[in-house]
């Protein structure tokens, strides 16, 4: 199968590049380098040594006999080429992982929460728009985040994409399946309900087949494929802005640091090991919906945990004390999450859990290269909700003109009460 995967230099999109490309598939890659690009503006680079991505290709094409084009190109910016691109490739599946896919990054500035808002929007539309235009038949494989979804599931079993709600109507109670209302916890997160809703479009306005991946947090940095030779190895993020919770705990404890934990550290996440990762990415090309079916929503995770859980576990592996700090988050102090994640595992998933692996990954990574560590970027230090100024907002004049009248319904009458009951599937 011909596979574009844009994003293909990230920490998911190198590894489900030669997964896909092992597993026979015929690759290219688009990237334009913004993630590494940040760890010049952050001055925070892997703790794994990465190498540059022409020499990364090199090496794959010696140690495989297979071939994996790359296109330089600017997915949220660069339409006449990703349109030109498409025409020439007619890929048969789009892998998108062309997003800025940092929640504290996305919160760290205005500048910041601007910039993912017009990269992630702008590169999803751009992508199912070149799709239409260019005329061909692509599967579009999305990855987007449990994050959508919110963590406050008040004991609700969260469902795959959707929710059947009941809703009182006129003559009587109508049935339908909505997306599962969304509770995005930062900018990053609200960009992907968006993608949620141009997906729905472009799915019923022109039969644009897609396949949404809501993943959980990944932990992890090697696959089959990466391990072969230290050119290939994947990326290891540990600073405050990238740097996922799981990998943070594991860099931390081999290093003598202590277990950054902000808040009570009872918040329940959704976790799933890149090499599953990988795995669900090719379970979803490869099983593409049928033309016609609404978009297809997986929640790609394998195992829920409390931070706090976890902070115990790798504590008691490698005897790194727990030290807990003021949340930088604007989230409550602890929550529940039930997740429903039947259809990955019936189409074969076997599930990698943190039981399995997690030794190895302590010293396979963070053990070795500790040395790289720079201790300074540990911290989290982008804020959710900014300090509120020394200075008083001045108040308006005593005798300015306030508004008259008042807001009703359109008939001059109270609006009525919706009644909504609501399932899962």
């Amino acid at each position: 199968m011909r596979v574009l995967i844009l994003g293909g230099d990230g920490f998911c999109g190198w590894p489900a590049s030669l997964h896909l490309s092992a597993g026979g598939h015929d690759v290219a890659i688009v990237d334009n380098f913004a993630r590494r690009r940040a760890d010049v503006e952050l001055e925070a680079e892997s703790l794994t040594p990465i190498r540059p991505l022409g020499e990364r290709l090199a090496a794959w094409r010696e140690l495989s006999g297979r071939e994996i084009a790359f296109h330089r190109l600017d997915v949220a910016q660069d339409y006449p080429e990703l349109l030109e691109l498409l025409v020439e490739l007619r890929p048969e599946a789009i892998v998108h992982f062309a997003e800025q896919r940092a929640a504290p990054y996305s919160m760290k500035s205005s500048r910041h929460k601007r910039y993912t808002v017009n990269n992630n929007i702008n590169a999803t539309h751009n992508v199912l728009a070149a799709i239409v235009e260019s005329g061909i038949d692509a599967h579009v494989v999305h990855l987007g985040t449990m994050g959508v979804y919110g963590y406050g599931g008040a004991g609700v079993k969260i469902p795959e994409g959707y929710l059947r709600v009941r809703m009182e109507a006129d003559d009587g109670w109508v049935e339908r399946d909505i997306l599962f209302p969304p509770s995005p916890g930062s900018v990053y997160h609200m960009t992907k309900t968006q993608d949620q809703l141009m997906f729905a479009f472009y799915n019923k306005n022109d039969g644009v087949r897609v396949t949404d991946l809501h993943q959980g947090i990944v932990w992890g940095t090697q696959t089959a494929q990466t391990r072969l030779d230290e050119r290939l190895i994947n990326r290891f993020d540990y600073d405050g802005d990238y740097g996922t919770v799981l990998n943070r705990f594991l860099m931390q404890a081999a290093i003598g640091h202590p277990l950054t934990v902000h808040g009570t550290g009872g918040q329940t996440r959704a976790f799933i090991h890149l090499e599953d990762s990988v795995r669900c990415v090719q379970l979803a090309v490869e099983h593409p919906p049928e033309r016609g079916e609404r978009v297809r929503i997986f929640n790609q995770m394998t195992e829920t945990h409390r931070l706090i859980d976890l902070a115990k576990l790798v504590s008691q592996m490698t005897g790194a004390r727990i030290e807990l700090l003021p949340n930088p988050r604007n989230e409550a102090s602890g929550n529940d999450l039930h997740v429903e994640n039947r259809q990955l595992l019936e189409l074969g998933l076997q599930p990698i859990t943190l039981e399995d692996d997690l030794l190895r990954e302590v010293t396979e990574i963070a053990e070795r290269y500790a040395h790289r560590c720079d201790r300074d970027k540990i911290p989290a230090r982008s804020l959710w909700v900014r300090p509120v100024p020394d200075h008083d907002v001045p108040a308006p004049p005593h005798d300015a003109e306030r508004p008259a009248g008042r807001l009703v319904a359109a008939d001059d009458s109270p609006p009525r009460r919706a009644r909504v009951t609501a399932s899962t599937p």
